[in-house]
């Protein structure tokens, strides 16, 4: 297999980046197109990640028929510990008659159940960004051949099944194999110390530049709604991952004056929880911590059992609305995230919280937080 030749410094060392199901079954979707149009298949294929990093992909188990073809590319997880690496994924591409790209799942590829996840029940669970490269691919290889009509596309996993059981799967909902995952489509080193050592090492930049007033955020969801709802300054801005505790421990080491954390209330639900290390093989609590709240401001029993059974936190919101408690539920919440921050930093920094959903937008925050989210849209009157 070709490896992705791209890295990224992680402290001292440079760590190798790979690609996602979602890139591998874009890239196995166009070899087949592209067989099934010339009827040669190519070594492999070349195509552009939405994250800007070109990824060529070595087809794999090539077969041809009369009116399709399929491949596959192995899953290159660089230098992350990805349960998934050296998998091979397949897209198997038929001609169809109407216009446009249909993409389905196949064997190992799993099935939602359940709301609230980003495929509606009945989907195949690919999600939105590896649709749109899959088609995007298949798109440009029509236009190269002067193709007009439309192709169907099946994905398929075969050990996505016995994969899935070494995920969280089948707890949220999706059957009968994994998720065809990837916003970016390149997978960047997780490793719990590489990301830990990155943190301390943005937050030393920061407080070596002069800094002294620190925005933090779990990951880009944070991050883009920092800048793009709350209009705040990303000078003195830097990603925590799931080590929320980790954060702290540095910031306060270094002499920051004050901490703001914004995130996902599904991200800071755990915090609320008692969690500092967020990540899901490690923590999650969500539908604990949010019932345990709704029970503490009042909610009825058949309320509890209907939030304790939701999948995420943004399926808690309608109820919570219908029975008139989300601002009771939500100040309940900031109030224990609070309590847990401030316990963690202890009295040399002031630390406070927003969380949010990208559906509902602002859902709570701090008593003190307000005062922190002014300095970060003043920055120019801040060091």
């Amino acid at each position: 297999m070709a490896k992705l030749e791209h890295y990224i410094a992680v402290g001292q060392k440079k760590l190798r980046c790979g690609y996602t199901t979602g890139t591998c079954a874009a890239a196995a979707a166009r070899g087949a197109a592209e067989a099934l149009l010339t009827g040669v298949f190519p070594a492999a294929v070349t195509l552009e990640t939405p994250a800007g990093i070109a990824v060529t992909a070595e087809l794999l188990e090539q077969e041809l028929g009369k009116s399709w073809a399929s491949c596959a590319v192995e899953k290159d997880g660089g230098d992350d510990p990805d349960v998934t690496n050296g998998t091979l994924v397949f897209a198997k591409v038929s001609l169809a008659d109407t216009p446009g790209v249909a993409i389905d799942g196949g064997p190992g590829v799993g099935r939602v159940t359940k709301p609230g996840l980003d495929q509606p029940v009945g989907a195949a669970a690919i999600n939105s960004t590896p649709r749109r490269m899959i088609a995007e691919e298949l798109q440009a290889v029509a236009a190269v051949h002067g193709y007009a009509g439309g192709f169907a596309v099946e994905i398929s996993i075969p050990a996505g099944e016995a994969l899935a059981k070494k995920t969280f799967n089948p707890r949220l909902g999706i059957v009968g194999g994994i998720s065809v995952l990837g916003t970016g489509g390149i997978v960047r080193p997780m490793s719990e110390a590489a990301l830990i050592a990155t943190t301390a090492a943005e937050l030393s930049t920061l407080y070596a530049a002069g800094k002294r007033h620190v925005l933090v955020t779990p990951g880009n969801y944070g991050e883009d709604f920092s800048r793009d709802v709350l209009g705040l300054d990303l000078t003195s801005w830097a990603l925590c991952s799931n080590y929320v505790g980790d954060a702290i421990d540095r910031a306060v080491s270094l002499g920051f004056e004050s901490f703001l954390l914004v995130g996902h209330l599904g991200k800071l639900i755990k915090v609320a929880g008692g969690a500092m290390n967020t990540h899901s093989h490690t923590a999650d609590g969500r539908r604990e911590t949010l019932t345990a709240h709704a029970a503490l401001c009042g909610a009825d029993q058949p309320l509890l059992q209907k939030l304790f059974g939701c999948l995420t936190t943004d399926e808690a919101i309608p109820l919570l609305d219908e029975a008139g408690l989300r601002a009771a539920v939500m100040e309940s919440i900031a109030r224990a995230l609070s309590e847990n921050l401030r316990h963690r930093a202890g009295e040399r920094m002031a630390i406070e919280a927003l969380f949010f959903s990208n559906r509902y937008g602002i859902l709570g925050q701090t008593a003190g937080a307000s005062q922190l989210l002014a300095i970060h849209q003043h920055w120019e009157e801040q060091p």
